[in-house]
């Protein structure tokens, strides 16, 4: 008897226990349904309202989402600075240059033409990202990345070259729409580290790009025993790491094509849902097609403000690209490094796993506590002690060398990529998702010209300062590093008010 009873008791503590989650279950579900009351209308043929209902019951980190957008995202950046270490060569080799000192030069011609023509067509691409949806923009441009990446590792002269960069930046608007996309992806919560995922990839593959490039140009030279002088590489010495670049976006592309489109497009003819799931999914929802007005894009001076500083500093790390690989491969004679393409790529190679490990693990919670703004302005303010250090680590060699330049690259880079990330955030928060791919196509023409003068003024400043090794004030490379202080000391004063204005619109 006292067994059964027993059992009975807790029969009943199991069913009371039971009746009472389940009761607070459907409590909370009333209230939070009576509380989605008010919120915005779902259109179930909307595919910015399915990504919105999708995020709406999503839980836990968007392991997905992150990495779908920081593979569409390197393999458009690593086909911009993968020229860097071997652009000297091949221009030597297409023996248009007169004087070794004129080398530069035309190095930084081909290097800014990709910008040149990005920078012409990047609000159209926006625009048409804002018409028809991000998605067939972004599948597009990583396609041209497949085409033209490959004809430009088979140019036979200058002008080949040259065309077949300028038509890689001229087709390839996939830059604004990925902006636009992440920010329309992920939760608010997530939204940080969502712009952080953009900023990591492209700084990796202005990273790792170098790298491919140092490992593999001229594969006939550094691995005879694979490659034969007389095969394609060895006739086209440029051609393999452009292939090899090629391919992973020939992944990328075709895997693009199952992207989720995030762009609303209600159709008013079709009344609105109005059930639980609908409406939970639009308790995220933040705008649709309405037919309110929208401010120019001209007169958001906290886009404008952000788009002009991201301008100077785009200016700089351009400059700073092509200028370190040049230095790095210059003679001794010259003022550099007389590094190898292979070294060049080992050293941006430790950079960009460092860099990987930092923008994962370390800047979400940096950016948290301090925001944006602090921590581009402290960023700034550190990297320029850190390049007037460089004239004297060329003076370095051994163990001693390679130490201090891996450490001056790692941290220069990942200086770079916060200053990116959080001028990233401030535009994406400054308009709503009617407008952004817009906002962002501005952004990239804007960054895009300024990312053009930035190689081939690289080019031309380190070809003058190979000629005033003996001047009394800043001789050499001294000068050149000189410039780029200049250049990063007025973005860091820009950050400053009335100059620089954060909005808190997350939309």
């Amino acid at each position: 008897m006292r067994e059964t009873r027993r059992i009975e008791k807790r029969v009943l503590c199991s069913s009371f226990f039971f009746f009472f989650v389940s009761s607070q279950k459907i409590k909370m579900a009333e209230e939070l349904e009576t509380s989605l009351l008010n919120k915005k209308d779902y259109y179930e043929n909307c595919p910015g309202c399915k990504v919105d209902l999708h995020k709406a019951g999503q839980t836990g980190l968007p392991i997905k989402e992150l990495f779908t957008v920081w593979v569409v995202i390197l393999s458009a950046a690593l086909p911009i600075s993968s020229l860097f270490p071997f652009v000297y060569f091949m221009i030597r080799d297409f023996h248009i240059a007169k004087r070794e000192e004129d080398i530069s030069t035309y190095a930084g011609y081909v290097g800014s033409a990709f910008m040149l023509g990005r920078a012409l067509t990047s609000v159209l691409w926006g625009t048409v990202a804002d018409r028809y949806g991000r998605k067939p923009v972004i599948v597009f441009g990583t396609f041209v990345v497949v085409i033209f990446n490959t004809l430009f590792g088979l140019s036979v002269n200058f002008w080949m070259a040259v065309i077949t960069r300028f038509l890689l930046g001229f087709l390839n608007g996939l830059m604004g729409p990925i902006r636009a996309y992440a920010a329309e992806i992920f939760r608010e919560e997530y939204q940080a580290m969502g712009m952080s995922t953009i900023s990591s990839a492209w700084g990796i593959g202005l990273i790792i790009g170098p790298a491919i490039g140092g490992f593999f140009a001229q594969p006939a030279e550094k691995y005879p025993a694979a490659f034969s002088k007389d095969s394609i590489f060895g006739r086209f010495p440029y051609f393999l790491p452009c292939l090899c670049i090629s391919l992973f976006s020939l992944v990328v592309g075709i895997a693009s094509i199952w992207l989720p489109e995030t762009l609303h497009n209600h159709d008013t003819r079709t009344p609105p849902q109005r059930s639980y799931k609908a409406l939970e999914a639009a308790s995220d929802t933040k705008e649709g097609n309405e037919s309110t007005p929208t401010k120019s894009l001209f007169k958001n001076w906290p886009l404008m403000s952000a788009i002009i500083l991201y301008c100077v500093f785009a200016l700089h790390d351009m400059a700073y690209s092509e200028i370190f690989s040049l230095w790095a491969v210059t003679p001794r004679k010259f003022g550099g490094l007389n590094y190898s393409t292979v070294d060049v790529g080992e050293v941006l190679s430790i950079s960009g796993c460092g860099l990987l490990v930092f923008q994962l693990t370390l800047y979400p919670l940096v950016e948290r506590y301090f925001g944006p703004i602090v921590i581009a302005r402290i960023a700034g303010v550190l990297s320029i002690p850190l390049l007037a250090c460089y004239p004297y680590i060329a003076m370095l060699s051994g163990t001693a060398l390679s130490v201090a330049i891996n450490f001056a690259s790692l941290l220069k880079n990942a200086l770079s990529i916060c200053i990116i990330t959080g001028l990233f955030i401030l535009q994406n928060k400054s308009v709503d998702q009617r407008q952004r791919g817009a906002a962002n196509g501005l952004a990239m023409t804007s960054q895009s010209f300024f990312k053009a003068i930035g190689p081939a003024g690289a080019g031309v400043l380190f070809s003058w300062a190979q000629k005033r090794l003996d001047a009394p004030i800043l001789p050499g490379s001294q000068v050149v590093f000189f410039v780029l202080n200049v250049i990063e000391a007025i973005g860091v004063l820009l950050t400053f008010k009335p100059f620089l204005v954060e909005t808190q619109n997350t939309n």
